[in-house]
């Protein structure tokens, strides 16, 4: 069976995340093409990873006979791409956020199930292997209900100048933030309620500056369900720390990241199990894409998910807005 076909649009570090991925599995996908608008940069990207560079989203699309299209673009560059990728019946896989309002990510939906192609976001936490297990105990009965998810992502670095915009980038529990609402949506389904603060507190006297740094949320269920996150960065410089903790009738998980965690039963006899993977995620996600489109099922993350958790995040930050409750 011959690898896929892969073209990325931007030409950036987390497109070089995504050409390292390809790379990793030879059999299953190839890099064939590369789009950004510096030509430069375009070339380097295109000399370092492989395929050939555009600058032009159009003729790339036409030209590189694509199976997958990977969006590696900023937020406030995402335009048209799926609308275009759809029409010609290419299968994508899309950065997350997909958007920064929900009618835009709504649109974006419709024109890939529309198009009846196969779509992934990048929540690569989904695919983490700690985070699999706790899945799989779960299918099997082993966790008990959920009742507790509290989640953190502190960090401390200017990042680009279009992050620290929240025009552009739609603030840090947009932009960062939502790996772990989408993971709450993941293992605990959809709340019914948001209630949620933020603020530019570190951050204030950096000029430009105006992405919140500070961000707290709650989500309520109906049935007594609670989820805690929290976004900070204004943290350690120089570490990503990502760390969630669950609480089921049997099972307590404590994850350190998507690949590793603790999770010790609750009920019965008492024992750990400790997981500490280090599975590549992005290969992982990817990998899991070209198996949907050979097979016909949905991906892991499919475009509806990403808008869906683009919504909450989108509620939380009109909440914090608006000082109170939202539905959901």
């Amino acid at each position: 069976m011959k690898p896929l076909r892969v073209g990325i649009l931007g030409a950036g570090g987390i497109a070089a995340r995504h050409a390292a991925a390809i790379a990793a599995h030879p059999e299953a996908t190839t890099l064939v093409a590369c789009c950004g608008r510096d030509p430069d940069k375009a070339g380097a990207f295109a000399a370092a990873h492989g395929g050939r560079a555009y600058t032009d989203r159009e003729r790339m699309l036409d030209e590189a006979a694509l199976d997958i299209l990977i969006v590696a673009l900023p937020p406030f560059a995402h335009s048209d791409e799926v609308e275009s990728a759809a029409r010609r019946g290419i299968h994508l896989l899309l950065e997350k956020p997909i958007a920064l309002d929900g009618d835009h990510a709504d649109r974006m939906v419709a024109a890939a199930e529309a198009a009846g192609i196969k779509t992934q976001v990048g929540f690569m936490g989904r695919f983490g292997a700690a985070v699999e297990r706790w899945t799989a105990l779960a299918a099997a009965g082993e966790t008990g209900r959920p009742g507790l998810y509290s989640a953190r992502f502190h960090c401390n670095a200017l990042h680009a100048p279009w992050w620290r915009e929240k025009g552009k980038s739609g603030g840090q529990m947009v932009e960062q933030l939502i790996h772990m609402i989408d993971l709450a949506r993941y293992l605990l389904g959809d709340p019914a309620t948001v209630y949620a603060r933020t603020a530019t507190f570190f951050h204030g006297g950096v000029e430009r500056y105006d992405s919140d740094d500070l961000s707290a949320m709650l989500l309520g269920y109906d049935d007594g369900r609670v989820a805690l996150l929290n976004a900070t960065n204004g943290a350690v410089p120089g570490r990503w720390e990502k760390e969630i903790h669950l609480v089921a009738d049997r099972l307590t998980g404590h994850f350190t990241d998507w690949n590793t965690a603790t999770l010790t039963r609750s009920e019965g006899e008492p024992a750990t199990e400790r997981i500490a993977g280090d599975r590549d995620v992005f290969a992982a996600q990817l990998l899991d894409l070209v198996d949907a489109i050979r097979s016909g099922r949905p991906a892991r993350t499919p475009i509806r998910d990403g808008a869906r958790s683009l919504h909450l995040a989108l509620a939380a930050l009109r909440s914090a807005e608006e000082r109170r409750e939202v539905a959901f």
